[in-house]
């Protein structure tokens, strides 16, 4: 069994994985949208699912960390997390209602 300092290295390791992969799929999604937008395509839904992307990779990021903090039962970051995937939830449900979809 890990020890508690292992245990947060570990989550580190895997939340600095995880945002440098969202970081790279939005930015390679970024150019490849760019590029198409500037050869003339009336297109942009790789633009939109860069944008997507970037915005998404800290959401996933506190889920994950609220989904680690309840296996450690770590219960003081589990309610942190949770505050902020709720208030993350609401300000994405009232943006969407204001936008109309």
């Amino acid at each position: 069994m890990k020890d508690n300092g292992a245990q947060v290295s570990a989550l580190e390791s895997l939340l600095a994985r995880l945002m440098l992969a969202g970081v790279t799929l939005s930015a390679i999604s970024l150019a490849a949208g760019l590029a198409l937008w500037l050869s003339g395509s009336q297109t942009t839904r790789l633009l939109d699912a860069g944008l997507i992307t970037l915005l998404a990779t800290p959401m996933l990021r506190v889920a994950v960390s609220f989904l680690e903090a309840l296996r450690m039962r770590d219960w003081f970051f589990v309610g942190a997390t949770l505050t902020v995937v709720l208030l993350l939830s609401a300000s994405l449900i009232l943006s969407f209602r204001a936008a109309g979809l």
